[in-house]
């Protein structure tokens, strides 16, 4: 479905190019974790999440057993198309939720679509941040890593609602 709405939207586009009326293209953006999920009251979260980005991206939310599942994953080893890869780490830089729609904007236009992947309980590798496009932090407190992707979901969803200016986020 959302490759049907994002085909529809952009020949919407086509046709309306009013400033006002403009909307955010759609593009692809995978979330990944490391590990199946235990709480099945995280796993409501993440499909709620999931579905509610769905309006406005194309994405996907996959469970890999590993850190070299997730580099296979961005450099296009398990599917043909390669990702921008996105890594959530302590040591990376900080945004606030307007700051990440800016991000998430620029990053439309680039070819690659965005994988954003969340670590295990040890975290990633140094060669895992030297290989990543983007090193994002959640901030400096320490989040159980089912956790963090709740977190990072719904950040994204309110990126995108920033974007297309849904009334969802009402700043500061």
């Amino acid at each position: 479905m959302p490759r049907l709405r994002w085909q529809w939207l952009n020949s919407v586009q086509r046709e309306t190019r009013h400033a006002a009326s403009l909307q955010v293209d759609l593009f692809t953006c995978t979330t990944q974790w490391i590990g199946k999920t235990k709480e099945p009251a995280i796993q409501a979260l993440t499909d709620d999440y999931l579905k509610r980005l769905s309006r406005y991206t194309d994405v996907a939310g996959v469970a890999l057993k590993d850190e070299a599942a997730v580099l296979a994953l961005a450099r296009g080893e398990r599917q043909r198309e390669r990702h921008k890869l996105v890594l959530l780490d302590s040591r990376g830089k900080q945004f606030s939720s307007e700051e990440l729609a800016e991000f998430l904007e620029r990053e439309q236009v680039q070819t690659l679509p965005l994988l954003f992947a969340i670590g295990g309980t040890d975290g990633f590798s140094e060669e895992a941040r030297r290989q990543a496009g983007f090193v994002l932090s959640l901030g400096r407190m320490t989040l159980p890593h089912e956790l963090a992707r709740v977190v990072l979901l719904e950040q994204l969803y309110r990126a995108f609602t920033i974007l297309k200016n849904h009334p969802y986020h009402v700043g500061h």
